[in-house]
């Protein structure tokens, strides 16, 4: 498929699915004219890049993580000395991730018990 496909069936921008190749999280296939030529596979490789980017992970971090991901041989910090920063980092994602969680399962019990309340007080069946 060309990038308009993928743009319209992920809910992606053209401009960010460059982005995404730029930043070498997609590696489209080009046609000798030079056309962008994603496989089927790229629909769910984007929502899984949009996933993590919206979860606070920086770009740079997304590539890594996908390798993991798809079991590949992913790039390790090339020294200890670069280590403990890169896991100050990641930690620091992962406590933002919680944190997000957290906010969204209390705005959804929240909604729950809204809805529940509407029901009992309106007799109200969703459809």
């Amino acid at each position: 498929m060309r990038i308009g496909e993928l743009s319209k069936r992920t809910g992606v921008s053209v401009r960010m699915l460059r982005y995404y190749e730029e930043q070498g999280l997609l590696q489209p296939n080009r046609t000798e004219t030079g056309y962008r030529i994603y496989a089927e596979a790229d629909v769910e490789r984007v929502g899984k890049i949009r996933c993590m980017i919206s979860s606070a992970l920086p770009s740079h971090l997304v590539g890594p993580v996908l390798q993991a991901m798809d079991g590949q041989e992913c790039a390790y910090p090339v020294s200890a000395e670069e280590c403990p920063p890169l896991m100050e980092m990641l930690d620091a994602q992962l406590a933002t991730i919680n944190t997000r969680i957290e906010d969204l399962v209390t705005s959804r019990d929240q909604l729950i018990r809204f809805m529940a309340d509407l029901r009992e007080r309106f007799d109200c069946v969703s459809g």
